[in-house]
């Protein structure tokens, strides 16, 4: 399969993703629907970890082999699952707040923060073109902050807009980390994918335990959904890296089509939740997408 289509795959399982969190939070609280997914992910991933360390054959199938590594890799696996579960934490608590058609486009300004935060950090120098697509963004993100004032969200002081954005920015602070772990700590993807999540499963027991004892909590109600967002999410992510690890692939393109997984989202959104505006919205989208292109 070509790793362009591979690609298209992935960004229609990224929106599918967006859409099945909306829907398990629509009668649930946070905790338990993050908690299931990333239990459902680990449980996927604990059979590959365990077949990896045991196996004599371990190593001949790239995706499915979790390279053995030492304790300092695991401290900084640690630490990514720390920097995911905060990101996701906000995220889902975003996305129960916000209509889908608000929340998602305000995922996929991903891209700005990471450039922002690398020509702070580590002194890069964006092109003309790279300019004009933060410009675009922004201008695209101004656009909509006045769409969503018909709905009554105003953007400088919404809980669920504040949440969005903090999710977006320490996704981008992840999507820097993974580019450490990758190149620099040599990493590989399926060894940062597998204990991530583990770890990241470990670290919400406490919170999943605190919620099972508090009085007042909403009582849980299971939805297919659940389960559909860990497993979207992990066969998202082994497309891309299928299709990024082609010769003859292109990041240039890879990197933007993923990012419009955002449109699935968003007509997701407006056809089976009735979300309103449409039309402006759309408009913000298309600006937004755009701008994201020519970042790449």
């Amino acid at each position: 399969m070509s790793w362009l289509l591979l690609t298209v795959i992935s960004a229609v399982l990224l929106g599918l993703y967006d859409f099945f969190k909306k829907v398990a939070l629509k009668e649930n609280e946070v905790t338990p629907v993050l908690f299931g997914s990333v239990l459902v992910s680990s449980i996927i991933w604990l059979p590959a970890v365990i077949w990896s360390a045991t196996s004599a054959s371990a190593g001949e199938q790239h995706f499915l082999d979790v390279a053995r590594i030492g304790p300092a890799d695991h401290g900084l696996l640690l630490c990514k699952a720390l920097l995911v579960g905060a990101s996701w934490v906000c995220g889902y608590c975003g996305i129960r707040a916000l209509p889908l058609s608000i929340a998602t486009p305000i995922r996929a300004t991903g891209p700005l923060w990471t450039i922002a935060m690398a020509v702070m950090f580590f002194g890069e120098s964006p092109s003309a073109r790279q300019w004009t697509g933060l410009a675009v963004i922004l201008g695209s993100f101004f656009v909509f902050t006045l769409v969503g004032r018909r709905e009554g969200i105003h953007f400088h002081r919404d809980k669920g807009v504040f949440l969005m954005i903090g999710a977006t920015v320490l996704g981008a602070l992840s999507a820097l980390y993974d580019k450490f772990l990758l190149q620099s700590a040599g990493l590989t993807p399926s060894a940062v994918q597998a204990w991530f999540t583990l770890y990241l499963g470990v670290l919400l027991v406490p919170a999943a335990i605190a919620w099972r004892r508090n009085p007042q909590r909403k009582p849980f109600r299971w939805h297919w959904s659940v389960p559909m967002i860990g497993i979207t999410l992990l066969a998202a992510d082994i497309l891309y890296f299928i299709a990024i690890s082609q010769p003859d692939a292109l990041i240039s393109l890879i990197s933007p089509v993923r990012r419009s997984s955002v449109i699935v989202s968003f007509l997701l959104g407006i056809f089976l939740f009735r979300e309103r505006q449409p039309g402006a919205k759309a408009l913000c989208v298309a600006g937004i997408i755009g701008g994201v292109m020519l970042l790449s």
